[in-house]
């Protein structure tokens, strides 16, 4: 055997064997065709036989596809519009499936699935108010709406990995009375505050007068006992200088009187000069 005929055989077999086996990655899944009919799809990764001409094969990539959708308004219970900006991540589950109902075509399965989406949308947000909306924990809504559209995805041979809202923002229209009808809401709250901070205020002051009431009438009592007993003291204690020395005492008082009578320059006093109480003025014999 001639070489040009020994490469021309060592060709074809080589193109032979390569027709003979296709290798699927992790990132893909395949499916096999038989005369243009589905025989087999489900292929773990790795190398795989076919039969040349008989089967071909179709790969579709298995990662994590995003489809970011438009914002859509929604309606809530109020009956009010919100927009919704939010995004979906999926991967092809039933490959199978994915090419009977989408041809196999990511575009054409973001259109369903971005229908199914919304419709999801539709139904939690109309149970729904604009507060509860913006209130409510996003996980929880998220969960929901996972669930409610995973069995109905699963129908397009895709698999929901994550459901996430961007943002919820109120049309232009909306924000104004929306914001008006909070800002009346913080005030009635405010003014409830400030009229409960106004009776702890007048509790506390009315406590307060109470007390100084108490602690004035308190003192005044103690500080009348302890005059009246000073008071007393004062004139046992006169009583018993006057029984010692009468004259001394009536001398004593009478200086007493003076000073007081005469305590401002200019005073005047009219009496008879004979009267006791100028007894002291006299000469003595």
């Amino acid at each position: 055997m001639t070489v040009n005929k020994l490469l021309v055989l060592c060709s074809v077999l080589f193109f032979v064997a390569t027709s003979c086996v296709f290798t699927v990655s992790e990132t893909e899944k395949a499916i096999k065709f038989k005369v243009g009919r589905i025989v087999k799809y489900d292929y773990s990764p790795g190398l795989h036989f076919k039969i040349p001409l008989i089967n071909n094969i179709k790969k579709f990539d298995s990662r994590i596809q995003t489809m970011d959708s438009k914002p859509e308004r929604f309606l809530t219970s109020e009956k009010k519009n919100v927009i919704v900006d939010s995004f979906v991540k999926w991967r092809i589950g039933d490959v199978k499936k994915f090419y009977t109902v989408v041809s196999g075509n990511v575009s054409q399965a973001n259109l369903r699935l971005d229908q199914i989406i919304k419709d999801a949308y539709r139904a939690e947000f109309s149970k729904r108010d604009i507060k509860q909306l913006v209130s409510t924990d996003r996980s929880a809504i998220r969960k929901i709406l996972i669930a409610s559209s995973k069995k109905i995805a699963a129908n397009l041979g895709l698999e929901i990995v994550d459901v996430q809202v961007k943002r919820i923002d109120l049309p232009s229209e909306v924000s104004s009375s929306v914001y008006r009808r909070m800002e009346a809401e913080r005030a009635r709250v405010a003014r409830d505050f400030r009229s409960q901070g106004a009776e702890a205020a007048e509790r506390i002051r009315a406590n307060a007068d109470r007390q100084r009431t108490v602690t004035l009438a308190n003192a005044y009592r103690d500080a009348e006992k302890l005059r009246g007993e000073g008071d007393g003291k004062a004139a046992e204690i006169y009583a018993a200088s006057y029984g010692l020395d009468t004259e001394f005492f009536s001398f004593y008082r009478s200086l007493n009187a003076y000073k007081k009578t005469f305590s401002n320059q200019g005073d005047m006093i009219v009496i008879e000069p004979n009267s006791d109480f100028f007894k002291y003025f006299k000469k003595q014999r």
